[in-house]
């Protein structure tokens, strides 16, 4: 069935909506967020890279009071550090002004070693600012999640030796890269990359005649450790010219239990040879998962098995950056099975890049390419922030295609899509392919379950 005019302008009406996408890159910081010390709340953060990829890089731990919003004075931590369930070091640090830096310089060497200055009461190590504590030996050379440990031991004076003030935890990962060589239905090797800001991804499998992608995390499902994890996010890489496992969407799965379809979603813009999904889980789809599986009888595993399927249907809108970010255009086309000799009609809002809000009256030029040359060109104003164009292909009009914005808004900007009109599967069939020369942003937003 086919859209009359009413019927794209209903559609157009719809996309003015903000997109329903949830992106999420991982944290560097990770705050404790209240710790009861002699009749205080303090708040205490965690704050580190996220790569390790120069010679020294830095932690800086704070305790601040929550009632006054101020560095709480003369802090002993006690910190154990914690990594692959084995501990890497367990020290006192003392922070005058509730504030520690250190210095962290991995190496390759087997012992840790501290240096600094140490008091006389508990041991605790010290820094200046011409003196930093400094940590160096195999600290951070791997990828994964590393756990801090925590106890307040003093407060307000060094002396003020606080007993039983509790342990507490903060989490932060280090992004880990693997690659995996895989074979395709044809048994050529396909690399895959697998990105997680999370903890270490292990078994990954492709599964050529299931068209799916399948690999583990470790995970600790308990309320104690889910109680302080923001967001869970992964990136599944693979070339561009990978048509096999190319696809519109794609679904995905985690410990059987489908994610929500916010939390799936693909990037052909980051890398210029690589697609990438995306997996997002923020907290409430954790606790969501975990509530579907504690309706088995089954104990909650000690891991999340994830699961990528590629699906035949195309996810509308489609969406692309500018470059300078400043403006997103959002794209879907009726009918989804593009024929020569029958009109398509291609709906698109502009939207304000940081906003998500549809622009009014924004001026537009729609080129279509096909071999480096343009087969169409068209002007217009989308006078509400959303419009649609139609276009009838020839029957010699086929192969890669190029759907261009241009001066967007009268600013020089643009972006494109890029499609492939393949005949020689009957039906032509559009699917999401590589050229891009926009990138993008992600917004974070949670959103309620489309599944």
């Amino acid at each position: 069935m086919r859209f009359t005019e009413f019927g794209i302008l209903i559609m157009v009406s719809c996309l003015l909506f903000p997109a329903s996408n949830v992106f999420g890159h991982g944290l560097g910081i990770d705050t404790i967020s209240s710790i009861d010390v002699q009749g205080k709340e303090l708040s205490v953060s965690v704050e580190m890279p996220m790569v390790f990829e120069n010679d020294q890089e830095q932690i800086t731990i704070t305790a601040t009071e929550k009632k006054t919003k101020e560095n709480a004075k003369n802090v002993t931590f006690l910190i154990g550090l914690f990594h692959d369930d084995k501990m890497i070091f367990r020290n006192y640090f003392f922070a005058e002004n509730g504030v520690l830096p250190i210095t962290i310089r991995p190496t390759q060497d087997s012992d840790i070693t501290i240096n600094g200055e140490q008091d006389s009461l508990l041991g605790a190590w010290h820094g200046t600012e011409s003196n930093p504590i400094e940590i160096t030996g195999p600290l951070f050379n791997s990828g994964g999640l590393y756990n801090f440990e925590i106890e307040i031991r003093t407060i307000d004076e060094p002396t003020n030796i606080i007993e039983n003030s509790g342990i507490y935890n903060a989490d932060l990962s280090i992004i880990e890269t693997v690659s995996f060589i895989q074979k395709d239905s044809e048994n050529n090797d396909v690399k895959f990359r697998s990105k997680s800001y999370f903890d270490t991804i292990s078994n990954f499998k492709y599964d050529s005649e299931a068209k799916q992608v399948t690999f583990e995390m470790p995970f600790d499902w308990s309320e104690k450790q889910m109680s302080h994890v923001s967001v869970v996010h992964i990136e599944t890489h693979f070339p561009k010219n990978f048509i096999e496992f190319l696809s519109p969407s794609y679904s995905g799965y985690a410990n059987g239990v489908e994610l929500f379809k916010s939390s799936v979603s693909v990037d052909d813009y980051t890398e210029d040879d690589e697609r990438i999904i995306h997996l997002v889980l923020l907290q409430d789809h954790l606790r969501f998962i975990k509530n579907q599986m504690k309706k088995s009888d089954e104990p909650l595993p000690e891991n999340i098995k994830f699961i990528i399927s590629a699906s035949e249907d195309t996810s509308f809108p489609l969406e692309a950056y500018t470059k300078s970010e400043d403006f997103k255009v959002n794209l879907s086309w009726d009918p989804l099975n593009v024929e020569p000799g029958i009109p398509t009609n291609f709906i698109f809002t502009i939207r304000d890049g940081k906003t998500n809000e549809p622009l009014r009256n924004s001026d537009y030029t729609i080129v279509i390419i096909q071999n480096g040359k343009e087969i169409h060109r068209v002007s217009g104003t989308a006078q509400v922030g959303g419009e649609f164009e139609k276009f009838t292909f020839a029957e010699d009009q086929t192969g890669p295609t190029i759907i261009k914005f241009e001066n967007i808004r009268n600013t020089g900007q643009e972006t494109e899509f890029a499609l492939v009109v393949a005949p020689e599967f009957g039906a032509i069939t559009l699917l999401i392919l590589v050229i891009s020369i926009t990138s993008i942003i992600f917004v974070t937003r949670k959103n309620s379950l489309n599944i």
